[in-house]
């Protein structure tokens, strides 16, 4: 199973980016998929999660990010993204893309891609 995530970069107060997520090796219409962050010094924290299955395709946020940043995904190319808005720099973190089965305990992780919102 591979997760690989893309889209980070550095970007301005105010700006946004959209991080993508390719999904491979799984079912992917069997996970639900989320995105995490963990900026230097921190836990990593929930950032936003969209759901498979019965309410495919509904997402929940964390409150940092609700309004700023949304979620979708593309069943057909295994793809998760995140769309940021009104960057924050408290935004900067490490953002991880995580798959989370429906049926028993398994989880995934990819290796992340670092958003870094400064001027």
């Amino acid at each position: 199973v591979q997760l690989v995530e893309s889209g980070g970069g550095l970007v301005q107060p105010g700006g946004s980016l959209r991080l993508s997520c390719v999904a491979s090796g799984l079912t992917f219409s069997n996970y639900h998929m989320s995105w995490y962050r963990q900026a230097p010094g921190k836990e990593r924290e929930f950032v936003a999660r969209i759901i498979s299955g019965d309410g495919d395709g509904s997402s929940d946020y964390a409150d940092s990010v609700k309004g700023r940043f949304t979620n979708s995904k593309d069943n057909a190319k295994n793809t998760v993204s995140l769309e940021m808005n009104n960057l924050k720099p408290e935004d900067t973190a490490a953002y991880y893309c995580n798959a989370q089965s429906m049926y028993v305990r398994r989880a995934y992780w990819g290796r992340g891609t670092q958003v870094t919102v400064s001027s």
